[in-house]
């Protein structure tokens, strides 16, 4: 559901890893920013640690890896069993930037703008389904950076149905990945933060 890159100490591996195991990737905002070397529109709180990861994952990155995502779409259709799926990073009206919180009643128009029964999105980091009129929206959550107040990995499957999981990781070999960038320390800091507690807790 797209972010493959942006707050993480290995991105090069994450995108071969990826590229070699899923059928279907769309675009997420960091996605694009590293591609491009824009900005990411992040929220106040995670501007800090989106430039600095930014020069970090582009230092790291391979042009072909640059390349890769940069030719990622924005948005995918497809039909699995019967079932249409919509696939998009954000939402239907602003695929790589708009948020809309789980809670929002603006749902109801998102799923409105595609033809098909199941809105698959990303992120917000928050795990979610929502049946709206026209449409099931789900959310499968983060497996890099939860934002929903619990360091868990989250993930869903569908097999004629949803199914929201979630699993426990070993953080401390990500934070000392971190610990190791070439960033600010406060930086780190704050993305260590965000993994141990599962949101945006910044010291």
């Amino acid at each position: 559901m797209g972010d493959l890159v942006g707050y993480g100490p290995s991105p090069r591996e994450v995108i071969d890893f990826v590229r070699s195991k899923a059928a279907v990737v769309v675009r997420g905002n960091h996605d694009h920013a590293v591609a491009f070397n824009a900005d990411p529109c992040c929220s106040p709180d995670f501007r800090e640690m989106a430039s600095a990861t930014l020069a970090y994952t582009r230092a790291q990155l391979r042009p072909d890896d640059l390349e890769y995502l940069s030719k990622l779409p924005v948005t995918v259709e497809r039909s699995v069993d019967g079932t249409r799926f919509f696939l998009c990073h954000a939402a239907p009206s602003d695929p790589l930037y708009r948020y809309v919180p789980p809670e929002s009643s603006d749902w109801d128009a998102e799923a409105d703008r595609i033809s098909g029964d199941v809105l698959l999105v990303g992120h917000t980091h928050k795990p979610f389904v929502r049946c709206t009129g026209s449409a099931i929206v789900v959310n499968p959550g983060s497996l890099g950076q939860p934002k929903r107040g619990k360091p868990l990995a989250c993930y869903a499957i569908w097999d004629r149905g949803i199914e929201l999981h979630s699993f426990e990781y070993p953080i401390a070999r990500t934070v000392a990945q971190i610990e190791r960038m070439p960033i600010p320390p406060r930086v780190r800091a704050d993305l260590i933060a965000v993994l141990q507690f599962g949101g945006a807790v910044l010291v």
